[in-house]
């Protein structure tokens, strides 16, 4: 993108391409947290941050931005992650018939930086043209994308907010959140006895062989309407004239019923028992969980707000099911009201995403009119 071309874009989305031609992935969002901390300093909030860089590790901890109130009202906050999935390549961003996309086969890391441009804006305005506000606080967390780490090690006690909104899902602006899964992942490691392949076989006990035979035993894909379960990766042995003396598989299972996820991760667990037995080999297990569900609905005051607003905008304002978690999940666990607000975001993890300059727009509507109708609303 020419530099005039890059003039000529809206600022919200000029701010998103700015921030999404620095790269970020998980444990080294320094940079980008950089350009983050001198937009909150240029527009004279509070700036304070935790330990979260050292704890976790992370590239920066977790930054908040603050601009005490100026009139009534229910102070708010708005959430969004500075990092991304890996970046295989270069991140050039182009505006094509008015959409954002990455000219080079990787990501564009409009997830989350399409929010974190928003939010910023959004204060710009507010800041500029003297609109007084209730009190808003904008949060920026690290280490979303592997396993919310940010949001979970962040204390929200500080903060003078009553309720959150974050900006962090597929689907078109207008769509609210109202429920995600737990998530549980599972590691396992088969431990069996080399040999060589060619002259002892018979004298070896193959790790990878009872892994097979445990995934291909395993329910996997969409299980029910609220569960799913997946393999992501299988690694094992050294040599293909070696029996693999160990393999190691990672897997999840999620659900947004917990009685659910409990019949299914037995099932897993009980697959790796069972080959494990049936090959003759040595079995390492372990769970973890990486974060809670959550169910909310329309008389929570997150949610009754943003209807509110989004529906007095002309926007639907329909409540939607994710099989996907955020920092909501996180928020909420740590005892912070929140709610996921669909953006726009296409594509996201993949080297086709992009956004529409028009959702970028219509989401920098949607939080003036949130900060609005909580300066209006007490």
């Amino acid at each position: 993108m020419s530099p005039e071309e890059r003039e000529a874009l809206p600022p919200v989305a000029r701010l998103m391409a700015r921030l999404c031609e620095i790269p970020s992935p998980s444990r080294q969002e320094g940079a980008v947290a950089e350009v983050v901390r001198a937009e909150l300093r240029s527009l004279g909030a509070e700036l304070h941050e935790d330990d979260a860089a050292t704890t976790l590790p992370a590239g920066c901890g977790n930054i908040v931005g603050r601009f005490p109130a100026t009139a009534a009202g229910t102070p708010i906050m708005f959430a969004a992650h500075l990092d991304t999935v890996p970046v295989t390549g270069p991140i050039e961003v182009q505006a094509v018939d008015g959409v954002l996309s990455n000219r080079h086969d990787a990501i564009l890391g409009g997830d989350d930086k399409s929010a974190v441009a928003v939010i910023i804006e959004a204060m710009r305005r507010v800041v500029a043209e003297g609109r007084p506000h209730a009190g808003v606080e904008l949060v920026f967390t690290p280490c979303e994308e592997i396993g919310l780490r940010g949001a979970h090690v962040f204390d929200p006690a500080p903060l003078q907010a009553r309720f959150g909104f974050v900006y962090d899902h597929t689907g078109p602006v207008g769509d609210v959140v109202v429920s995600a899964p737990t998530l549980h992942r599972l590691t396992a490691t088969f431990v069996g006895r080399s040999a060589h392949a060619g002259i002892t076989p018979e004298s070896g006990r193959s790790a990878v062989v009872a892994a097979a035979k445990a995934i291909a035993r395993m329910p996997l894909g969409r299980i029910d309407p609220e569960t799913t379960a997946n393999v992501g990766t299988v690694a094992g042995g050294t040599a293909t004239n070696v029996i693999a003396e160990r393999c190691t598989v990672t897997a999840e299972a999620r659900s947004r019923d917990e009685r659910a996820l409990t019949v299914q991760l037995t099932a897993m667990l009980d697959a790796l028992t069972w080959a494990a037995s049936e090959c003759e080999v040595d079995l390492e297990t372990h769970v973890e969980k990486e974060f809670t569900a959550y169910r909310l609905g329309e008389s929570d005051p997150q949610v009754a707000l943003a209807l509110g607003v989004l529906r007095g905008l002309g926007l639907p304002g329909r409540l939607v099911a994710s099989g996907g978690g955020s920092d909501v999940n996180a928020f909420i666990r740590n005892g912070f009201p929140a709610v996921n607000l669909c953006n726009g975001m296409v594509d996201v993890h993949t080297p086709d995403e992009s956004i529409a300059i028009a959702s970028l727009e219509a989401m920098l509507d949607v939080t003036l009119g949130l900060i609005d109708a909580a300066r209006d609303g007490e």
